[in-house]
């Protein structure tokens, strides 16, 4: 769905994962370039969103290869360009101070990144119930200690990085399952969502991770819905 994405400090995608045919058999199923890129490009926008980059990630996007332009496509290889350049001349502090404004507050941040907000209105709610349902068919669970909810865009992005690649007992997902899952738990609000963090007071470095992620999305969105064509 995207150029092969370049290496960098992020949380890797596995290599392989580990499919189980019948009792006792199991076959090493390797992604594919395609794949693998799309799983790295989540594993940095989840990184990105949860928590902010620290000097060596910042070196490692200042220094990341460009992103080729797949079919006269701009928008990802411009934004992670412009995320690259702003990576070369911010401070990690003064990032980190950055993501604070925008997402941590004592009272109400100025951007509260949960699908539960965008589509209910309320946090907590019944999307994140029903986020919950589906995640636990996957095998996917929360993490004891983590602060955020599943239903936050950055562990929205690390689901479908699993999704795509696997994880520690969890299975690839088929395009198919990956393609349910972003239209019913993504797609609906992550533009409102990227688009307040763009526009948020104070917000500088996160104006592009915004924009980076965006193009990620879009591009995805894009994708499932030449497979739906493919479908008919």
């Amino acid at each position: 769905m995207q150029a092969a994405s370049p290496d960098l400090s992020s949380p890797p995608a596995p290599d392989a994962a580990r499919a189980v045919l019948s009792p006792g058999v199991s076959v090493a199923m390797p992604l594919t370039a395609e794949d693998q890129a799309r799983a790295d490009l989540y594993a940095l926008a989840a990184r990105l969103l949860l928590a902010p980059p620290d000097a060596s990630l910042l070196d490692g996007l200042a220094h990341a290869d460009p992103i080729e332009a797949g079919g006269g496509d701009h928008q990802l290889a411009d934004a992670w360009e412009k995320l690259g350049l702003a990576s070369s001349v911010m401070d990690a502090d003064a990032v980190a101070e950055e993501f604070d404004t925008l997402f941590v507050s004592s009272g109400t941040p100025a951007v509260n990144p949960y699908g539960s907000l965008y589509l209910s209105g309320f946090m907590h709610d019944t999307p994140l119930a029903e986020l919950r349902a589906d995640l636990n068919a996957f095998g996917i669970g929360r993490v004891r200690g983590v602060a955020e909810s599943e239903d936050h865009l950055g562990a929205l992005c690390e689901t479908m990085r699993v999704l795509i690649a696997g994880g520690a007992g969890i299975r690839r997902q088929p395009l198919g399952r990956q393609k349910a899952f972003f239209e019913a738990r993504i797609a609906p609000w992550y533009g409102r969502c990227l688009d307040d963090v763009a526009k948020a007071g104070g917000a500088n470095f996160y104006r592009l991770v915004a924009a980076f992620v965006a193009a990620l999305l879009t591009i995805e969105a894009e994708a499932f819905a030449v497979e739906d064509g493919f479908d008919d």
